[in-house]
């Protein structure tokens, strides 16, 4: 009995990452077909049982540009796309995916972002935006703005001493007194 490794896939317009997490694999043998069918078998050492993977790509691929990487802690396999065009998912079945085939959020990248060249400033000068922050105006203005934070904060503990029943501009003297109606 063989059992299904957890998978990764993200896309490019050109390119599929996938990435098969099986550490310590052994015995690992990896199949593309240009129609898109792809095969993999390992076994994990850890509980010696065998790993098996049969998937059928949304589309055709380019065997020879795809390249397979096999670390410790995972495969990783760069599958080329024959056509530069976006899949709306990675296998040709439609529905919901296999459990055990997941999308890896660290190389995705959405179709409007390659478009936008998200990541990629150039030769953008972030000294001419003004960001604000670097007036002496700015700096103005927040201090007049603490100080009626601490006026309305004193007026409000001048309230919280008075006497219940004491008229409104009479606070309680110094002393002790009590303040008089």
């Amino acid at each position: 009995m063989s059992r299904h490794p957890s998978t990764k896939w993200a896309q490019r317009l050109d390119k599929v990452y996938l990435t098969i997490e099986l550490p310590d694999a052994k015995d690992v043998k990896l199949n593309l077909r240009p129609d898109g069918h792809f095969n993999f078998s390992a076994k994990a050492p850890a509980d010696d049982m065998q790993y098996e993977l049969d998937l059928e790509l949304f589309d055709a691929v380019s065997v020879e540009e795809s390249q397979a990487a096999v670390a410790p802690r995972a495969i990783c396999y760069l599958v080329k796309k024959a056509e530069g065009k976006w899949w709306p998912r990675l296998l040709k079945k439609e529905g919901r995916p296999p459990v055990f085939l997941k999308v890896d959020w660290d190389k995705w990248q959405d179709e409007d972002d390659e478009d936008a060249g998200f990541g990629d400033f150039g030769d953008m000068d972030f000294s001419k935006l003004d960001m604000g922050g670097g007036d002496d105006d700015d700096d103005e203005i927040e201090e007049e703005d603490e100080d009626n934070v601490v006026d309305s904060a004193n007026k409000g503990d001048v309230d919280a001493e008075r006497e219940p029943g004491s008229k409104g501009g009479e606070a309680p003297s110094a002393a002790g007194e009590e303040a008089k109606p």
